[in-house]
């Protein structure tokens, strides 16, 4: 495998993580049956690069764009321990590249810049249903805290 760069994303990066941002639409289409058709937006890519608050990362190998990830402070719920977290997501990466341990590096670039920030929580959501991810993240540490559950009516 050629070598994965991290780094954080910038404007210049747009167009891809526009790309990429359709691609998580689509992967999560099947496990959502409430997303509309059209082409929806989970994402302000502009503001999250742009916040000092949040980091959005990109992977790069031979300076191609393959990945993507973000990291953001919220609030936390006033009865918890902690006061705030770091909220997980954009965790995307290019299917040719899929099964390269991508993912875990910006994973990683993400807990240390949550750790600098003073947080001790990250929290993320996946569907329950989309195995390979949840699968990837328990790899990564994570453990399922809460379902949520829904019912159409």
């Amino acid at each position: 495998m050629a070598e994965v760069r991290i780094r954080p994303a910038t404007l210049d990066d747009l167009e891809i993580l526009l790309r990429f941002e359709q691609g998580v639409v689509e992967a999560e289409r099947p496990f959502d049956p409430t997303l509309r058709e059209e082409p929806i937006h989970y994402y302000q890519l502009p503001e999250l690069i742009a916040s000092p608050q949040a980091l959005v990362l990109v992977a790069e190998v031979e300076q191609q764009v393959v990945g993507s990830g973000y990291a953001r402070i919220l609030a936390a719920k006033p009865y918890l321990k902690h006061e705030q977290y770091a909220y997980l997501g954009f965790m995307y990466v290019a299917p040719a590249y899929r099964g390269q341990g991508i993912n875990g590096l910006i994973l990683q670039q993400l807990t240390q810049w949550a750790a600098a920030q003073g947080l001790t929580e990250m929290r993320l959501e996946v569907y329950a249903h989309n195995q390979p991810a949840v699968r990837a993240y328990e790899k990564a540490g994570f453990a399922a805290h809460m379902l949520e559950m829904r019912r159409a009516i």
